[in-house]
């Protein structure tokens, strides 16, 4: 197989794996980025994006596809492949089904993928009224009626922020009771725009162009389905970050995500805060077997491997704050390289 030498790879083709790419690209480390097959990220899957800075409205693919353009103007080569594994050590490498690359720098920017019930009327009226994002697509329903999946915080807080557009926001959650925090339960409880459908389940989404009602099984205490007319459906059952080729290799949290140098410090003072000393002596005890470099925030587990965007941010999870954290962490790859190159 043939190795390839090359100073710095990029590991994900959305906003972050791009960002990143511009911004290595144009400081000369002739970046590789593997943007995956299909490339693109969950932007693929949506249709106008309005909340990323600089476009009004835009495409999701449209953006991907000027964003791609702008790195590869730079010099970036983008490879639409997937990685098979990885090698991190004093020498990483990344390798795909044709090559071995030799890496000195790696910008991990896999995303996030939002996890779906699984219908295939969901697939079909994906980005025509079915969502997983309440911040990217809420404006879209505004005075409409809309449906939300779901029954953790995730789901409360994307209730919460339709409630700001929608007439009406109708929760349909499978138990008699939320898994949500108290506090976000009684404001989506209290809200006079929320109502809730306990002990139910989306069996199927209607419409054919567009979401115009779902069909739902309740349990209450006998089985009966009912239809129920709604202009849009947003799914909030959880996001699983693409990060299972780098267990082992680097450090994640329990849900998998990324740990960098800003993530393990803001875990560190969460756990300093009413925590016994043996217990957090117990979960850190990393302290002389790790080689966390907090002068770099981007900085993983590993010297040398960054990362950036929804792999690591189970907060935002924005196009736009993944961007940001995609440059971030191509400007501390770029002082890295040059510090250890010294």
């Amino acid at each position: 197989m043939t190795v390839i030498q090359n100073k710095i790879a990029i590991i994900g083709g959305g906003p972050a794996g791009l960002s990143a790419a511009i911004y290595t690209s144009r400081a000369g480390l002739q970046p590789v980025v593997f943007a995956g097959s299909p490339p693109g990220g969950q932007l693929m899957l949506t249709s106008e994006v309005e909340n990323f800075p600089g476009y009004q409205t835009i495409l999701g693919s449209e953006l991907v596809t000027t964003l791609r353009k702008q790195a590869g103007a730079f010099g970036a080569e983008i490879v639409d492949e997937n990685i098979t594994s990885v090698k991190f050590s004093k020498k990483h490498t990344v390798t795909t089904a044709k090559k071995i690359y030799s890496l000195r720098s790696v910008i991990i920017a896999t995303g996030a993928q939002a996890l779906w019930l699984g219908l295939d009327s969901e697939t079909r009226l994906r980005g025509k009224g079915v969502s997983a994002c309440a911040t990217c697509d809420g404006f879209f329903f505004r005075d409409k009626k809309v449906a939300v999946v779901g029954g953790g915080d995730s789901a409360m807080e994307e209730a919460q922020t339709l409630t700001k557009f929608a007439k009406k926001v109708i929760i349909i959650h499978r138990r008699d009771s939320f898994r949500a925090s108290k506090i976000m339960q009684d404001r989506v409880l209290n809200n006079p725009k929320t109502e809730v459908i306990w002990n139910a389940s989306v069996t199927e989404i209607l419409g054919e162009q567009k979401v115009e009602g779902v069909m739902l099984k309740i349990q209450n205490p006998k089985s009966t389905i009912q239809k129920l007319e709604v202009d849009g459906v947003f799914v909030a059952i959880g996001h699983k970050p693409d990060t299972a080729i780098f267990d082992g290799k680097i450090q994640l949290d329990e849900k998998g995500y990324i740990l960098t140098s800003a993530t393990k410090a803001i875990a560190i003072v969460k756990l300093l805060n009413g925590i016994k000393v043996a217990d957090i002596e117990k979960q850190f005890n990393n302290v002389t077997g790790e080689q966390w470099n907090m002068s770099y925030q981007t900085m993983t587990s590993v010297p040398g491997i960054f990362a950036a965007g929804d792999c690591v941010d189970h907060t935002y999870r924005q196009a736009g704050t993944a961007a940001g954290m995609g440059i971030a962490a191509a400007l501390d790859a770029e002082k890295w390289l040059e510090e250890v190159s010294q």
